[in-house]
């Protein structure tokens, strides 16, 4: 069973600048679907980016160009570059499985979270 452990959130002003990470345990990380998910209180969780087993990205439309997933099978984690951040960016932020690229995986695991707050 995998498990994910998110870290990197804080507080950031807008347009500012802030960098997840998310470790992963268990031997079959690299041939998962992977995603960055946030979730707002009393909102779905949604799928943000996400990166296929063969490498096909997914950003949605409100983070493209400004975020930037990587992930590194031999680590076992994945990473989110945040620019240009936004106060509608603010949200509990999760790693988690997909269904290729751009397919959310509802079913878990999840780790903690890493909470996002953009605010002046």
């Amino acid at each position: 069973q995998v498990e994910f452990v998110e870290s990197g959130g804080g507080l950031v002003q807008p347009g500012g600048s802030l960098r997840l990470s998310c470790s992963a345990s268990g031997e079959l990380f690299s041939i998962y679907s992977m995603g960055w998910y946030r979730q707002t209180p009393g909102k779905q969780r949604e799928l943000v980016t996400g990166v296929s087993h063969g490498g096909e990205t997914y950003y949605a439309d409100s983070v493209k160009g400004r975020f930037t997933m990587s992930r590194d099978n031999t680590k076992k984690t994945l990473s989110l570059e945040m620019s240009s951040l936004r106060p509608e960016d603010t949200a509990i932020y999760y790693c988690g499985r997909s269904y290729g690229a751009g397919v959310p995986r509802e079913v878990g695991p999840w780790g903690p979270g890493t909470q996002v707050t953009v605010s002046s």
